[in-house]
Parts: C-alpha cells; structure tokens; sequence
C-alpha cells in the first residue's frame, strides 16, 4: 500500500485567461482539457492528464491537491485509515471525478486543506515516443518543466499535521526546524524518496505557500530566471540553494498571486533514516543557506 507522489494541484485564479497565458507561455505548461471555468494543464514529460488545474475563482490559492496511489486497493486501505483518525472520506469513481476520470477519495486534513487520493486518472503520454525517443523534445516553449514536484503548505500547528501525514498517510519526516519552545516552525516529508513531498510551515490553516516544478540541474535553474525575466516576471528569491533538502531554486509570482517554484537537487531518502533537525537560530539557513537569515516576508506571504 503506497501513495507515490504529488499528483495534482488546483489553483484558484480571479483572471482565468490571464493565467493560462501565463503557465502555457511563461511556464510552458501544456492545455489538455477546458470547461468553462476551468483549464487543465500538464508538464511535457507528464503522462497523465494534468498535473495542475487552473479554476476561475473570486480569490487565490489552493482549492485542492491530489496524491497518485499505486493500485485502486490503496484507496480502501487508506478510505479505512482516514475514517479510523476521524475523518470523513468521500469515493467518487469515473465521470463523477471530472476531466481525467479515475477513482478518488477527497477529504479534508485537520489543517482544513482539500485533499484527495487518486488512482487510473486517464493516461495521455508525454511528447516523445515510446520508441527510441530523444531525450526531450523540441519546440518547447518557456521554462518547460518536465514535472510537477512538491507543495507547501501553511497550517497552524506544523506538530498536529506532521503527525497526521506520518500516522495516517504514511509520509516520512525528512527534515525539521524545532523552535526553542520545542514545537515544531516548520517540516518536510516525502512517499518518493525524494527530499521532499510536502512541506509545512507555521501559519494559518489551509493556506497555500507554493508549489514547485521540478528542473534537472542548476543549468536549468539559470535558464528559468532569465525566461521569468524575459516576460517580465518580478523574481522573489533569485537562485539561490536551501539548507533544507539541500535544492536548488528560484521563486516567483503567478499574475494571481500564487507563489511558483523551480527547484532542482535534493538527496535520496529511505523512510527507516532519521529527520535531520534545524534549531530555531539556524532557521534562515535552512530556508536560504547563503543569506543565512530569515526572510519575513518569504514566510509570511502566502496565498
């Protein structure tokens, strides 16, 4: 039993045109799909249907994230542990699941975040060939990410929906920043043995911090800003490394106000390996190794 990645993100966004011309030119992001108020988007080495869904919203932020399983078993499996912790689970297969179909099981965490487990979402394959394929295509426009990657989360308290996520849904505490009261600032876990899945960090419940797009090396990292500048994206940490998970990245800005981020790096980690701690003096330094200081105004802004 096994939830494998990050599936799926929905953006809410109050000019929805504006934002497809954003993640389709800037991002370079791919249309699959689109209802009247909504557009699906996916990376070009993505083989699913979408990986993110922009919805046309008075506000900003994140409507809900979905978690790929491994087999439509899983879903029962973890239905069972949900409903064990409390929480009300909600089944919906085919049609009922809108665009990209497959089976799912929504609920909300105690963080008040809306959270879904999906299996089967319809398959349409990336841009190369299954067939002697080059290692990536041509034409592609933008940053071009290959994929989706992580998301990051603001909740009230980081202890509480830590351990949920490690209880209930069988993620894995890879690093920590412990505050001096010794309480939980902030957290990162993963299901992919990647450095990180999910992230959260002290501040109100349901709130979104960013979501990330995964690039290859620090190379691509350099290419991204200078397409973000180019159309004249303002940049909010230029390139810059974490202490925590040890990754490359860059942040900026959707025109909704969404936080983007490019991240390239990270190290291999094994669910029996113990979380690497980061004390409360050393924070600024787990968020931007260089600077080595706290950035309020990174921490506090979040849609």
């Amino acid at each position: 039993m096994a939830i494998l990645r990050l599936s799926h993100v929905e953006i809410k966004v109050p000019d929805l045109e504006l934002a497809v011309a954003y993640y389709t030119e800037v991002l370079g992001m791919i249309e699959t799909a689109r209802e009247p108020e909504r557009v699906y988007l996916k990376c070009w080495d993505e083989h699913q249907h979408h990986s993110v869904v922009l919805t046309y919203s008075s506000s900003y932020g994140l409507a809900h994230m979905g978690w790929k399983v491994e087999n439509r078993e899983d879903l029962d499996h973890y239905t069972a542990r949900l409903e064990d912790a409390g929480v009300a689970v909600k089944r919906l297969d085919g049609a009922d699941v809108g665009v990209g179909g497959g089976s799912v099981a929504r609920f909300e965490t105690p963080s008040g975040h809306q959270m879904e487990l999906i299996h089967g979402m319809e398959q349409v394959g990336n841009l190369l060939p299954l067939t002697n394929p080059p290692p990536k295509p041509l034409g592609l426009v933008g940053i071009a990410p290959p994929r989706i990657d992580h998301v990051f989360l603001t909740v009230e308290d980081v202890n509480r929906m830590t351990s949920f996520l490690q209880e209930v849904l069988d993620f894995h505490l890879t690093e920590q920043v412990m505050g001096d009261d010794g309480f939980q600032i902030a957290t990162w876990l993963e299901v992919s043995h990647s450095s990180h899945d999910i992230a959260l960090v002290t501040g109100p419940d349901g709130g979104l911090h960013h979501f990330a797009f995964w690039v290859d090396d620090w190379n691509d990292i350099r290419t991204a800003s200078d397409v973000l500048a180019y159309h004249g994206v303002r940049i909010e940490i230029n390139p810059t490394r974490h202490g925590a998970t040890r990754g490359h990245c860059v942040y900026f800005f959707d025109p909704a106000g969404n936080r983007n981020e490019i991240f390239t790096g990270g190290y291999w980690a094994d669910p029996d390996e113990p979380p690497i701690t980061w004390t409360e003096s050393e924070m600024g330094r787990a968020l931007f190794y260089y600077d080595g200081v706290v950035n309020q105004r990174f921490l506090t802004v979040h849609s």
